[in-house]
């Protein structure tokens, strides 16, 4: 289970331990350092590209998007997430490649329609561990993304060199891209604070490579590779998705000026994006901090001279937020390279509201519309329906590469869990295909 492949640009900062591969294997090319064959493993993922087709806040095709006919989905979102990150690990000393590989790898295992889906999928998984997308992500990355295969002992959840039975091993990321990627390190109800988090990172079936990639860890806590990609994941879809609010016509800057719509927006907020203890004139300070800025856009009207001062707000307010970071990181710990377990990455108080309120407005004039919640309800039904298809019909209606899963599954929740595994695979349409197909009631 232990072997080293590539080079890194620093070994001083990433050892042999961190370039590790579950399943060791030989260089392909010399001079390519071990996190570059990572990048690169998801960058050509099929995983990745099928993320074109899945809803990062408006549905590809509905009414919604008609205002735009190219919202952005969840692999424009990792793209933007990945430049982000990369830049702002860079400036850190992180490896890029290492942060740019977690960033475009953090949302692969999201299913059809969002965080929608998501809520959709875990009711029907309650009786197999629920379905989380972090989750989801590394039972991807470390099982069901076919790249690499390995012989292992029948039964066994590790890898061995020859004999026994051929089982996947994911792309076989490097150890330390698999714990950059992992935004929530802990199993279902293991939250450090709070045991009734929906949050969690890895499956009771994934929990070897899991232990085998945290081997080294402090418990609980995100490499600090992670917290730059999720700090980079916060800042592009807080940002992008004010941005295409605006673009769309659903935001209008003049009403963040109304005391009554603001206390609408601070309603959105507290609790789901801020503590619940946070004061809304804390709230009210962010917005104005950003509603003052000579680059804010208090107009939009679609004119290509408008297009490029939003353009300019949301670039701006990238490095707004991404240099705050790095400055306060930096007076926290100085001017060298900052790695692994060497750092935590410092996020003004500030920077943190001002994000959160661009969240706030977006979920307020966007996630919310009428004919958003409509679709939603619509979308539950299909995630349901397919489920309950599924699960009496199977293995009619799994691909291939699952089907062959679920025939070897040795019992019902494993089983369970190979359907979960398909659908989470799917895109928004072609789930809706599928469902057509299966119970003959297109939705």
């Amino acid at each position: 289970m232990e072997g080293t492949t590539g080079t890194t640009s620093d070994p001083r900062c990433y050892d042999e331990a961190a370039t590790a591969r579950w399943a060791a294997e030989p260089d392909k090319r010399p001079g390519r350092t071990a996190f570059q064959r990572d990048r690169a493993r998801v960058l050509h993922s099929a995983a990745l590209r099928r993320l074109a087709g899945k809803t990062q806040v408006v549905t590809p095709g509905s009414r919604s998007a008609a205002w735009d006919p190219s919202p952005r989905t969840r692999l424009t979102h990792s793209l933007e997430c990945a430049q982000v990150g990369r830049e702002l690990g860079a400036a850190l000393g992180c490896d890029p490649d290492l942060v740019e590989a977690a960033c475009l790898a953090h949302d692969l295992g999201h299913p059809p329609f969002g965080h929608n889906g998501e809520q959709a999928l875990n009711d029907v998984a309650k009786d197999c561990g629920g379905f989380e997308g972090n989750a989801q992500s590394l039972r991807l990355l470390t099982r069901i993304e076919p790249k690499r295969f390995v012989h292992a002992p029948a039964g066994s959840s590790g890898a061995a060199d020859e004999g026994g039975e051929l089982v996947s091993v994911g792309l076989n990321l490097t150890r330390a891209a698999l714990d950059a990627a992992t935004k929530y390190p802990w199993a279902r109800g293991g939250h450090p604070t709070d045991p009734g988090s929906p949050k969690f990172g890895v499956y009771e079936d994934d929990l070897p490579v899991f232990a085998w990639a945290r081997q080294g860890a402090p418990a609980h806590r995100k490499c600090f590779e992670a917290q730059v990609m999720d700090w980079s994941d916060d800042v592009a879809y807080s940002v992008h998705d004010f941005e295409d609010g605006l673009h769309a016509g659903h935001i209008d800057p003049n009403a963040l000026l109304s005391e009554q719509e603001r206390q609408e927006i601070w309603k959105v907020a507290v609790g789901r994006y801020v503590a619940e203890d946070t004061d809304p004139q804390e709230l009210a300070d962010a917005l104005d901090r950003l509603v003052e800025q000579e680059w804010w856009p208090h107009g939009y009207d679609g004119s290509a001279v408008a297009q490029a001062r939003l353009k300019d707000a949301t670039s701006q307010l990238i490095g707004r937020f991404c240099l705050a970071a790095e400055a306060a990181t930096r007076q926290a710990y100085g001017p060298g390279r900052l790695t692994r377990y060497a750092a935590e990455l410092v996020v003004p108080h500030e920077a943190h509201l001002e994000c959160a309120v661009l969240k706030a407005v977006a979920d307020r004039y966007v996630m919310q519309r009428a004919e958003q919640e409509a679709l939603r309800a619509e979308q539950r039904i299909v995630v349901a329906e397919l489920a309950d298809a599924l699960v009496t019909r199977a293995p009619e209606g799994l691909d291939p590469q699952f089907r062959a899963l679920f025939e070897a599954a040795a019992d019902d929740r494993s089983r369970k869990r190979v359907i979960i595994d398909q659908i989470s695979s799917l895109t928004d349409a072609s789930a809706r295909t599928l469902h057509a197909r299966l119970t003959s009631r297109p939705l």
